[in-house]
């Protein structure tokens, strides 16, 4: 079974600044754990909401570590300083909109304000990356909803083989 190599970005002046802990950035880990049976070898960064910053962080994991998925926690809601996914734009050859699309609807069965998330995805050399909302019970019920498509997205880019534990979630994949 191959081991998959995943990027975790955290984009958060505070967490980055030392004033609290990344909460978000460790969920991303902890749920992923749970999702896949292959061995996860996680590229972590905890950086500041500037743009250049989260650029350079995503090309990085994309092209310097060859991360297959790169998954962003924070910097998607309307404040000034929330530029996650102008980030992820600039850095992706391809923006996958259905991942943002899904994510929100998702998230409005319980906050009338996920209409003001930005969260989206793309593909950057040959990862996927895929920005999340910042709490913690909200990654989980995003990722809980647009992560069966993820292995065979993977698969499609030229990624590694993810092997989900099926009595947590279950991958689709078309049949050949």
């Amino acid at each position: 079974m191959d081991q998959i190599k995943v990027g975790v970005v955290t984009a958060s002046d505070r967490a980055s600044a030392g004033i609290y802990e990344d909460i978000s950035g460790m969920a991303i880990m902890e749920t992923l754990k749970a999702y896949l049976q292959n061995e996860i070898d996680f590229v972590y960064r905890c950086i500041p909401d500037v743009q250049m910053e989260i650029e350079k962080a995503l090309k990085a994991l994309a092209y310097d570590e060859e991360c297959d998925l790169i998954v962003t926690t924070g910097g998607t809601g309307p404040a000034p300083r929330d530029v996650t996914p102008e980030a992820t734009e600039a850095v992706c050859q391809k923006m996958m909109p259905g991942f943002g699309e899904l994510m929100r609807q998702v998230s409005l069965k319980y906050v009338p304000t996920a209409i003001l998330s930005r969260q989206t995805a793309g593909i950057c050399n040959k990862s996927l990356i895929i920005n999340l909302p910042g709490k913690p019970k909200s990654i989980r019920e995003c990722l809980d909803a647009v992560f069966p498509a993820v292995p065979y997205c993977i698969d499609l880019i030229g990624g590694r083989y993810m092997v989900t534990d099926e009595s947590v979630i279950k991958a689709f994949r078309p049949k050949s």
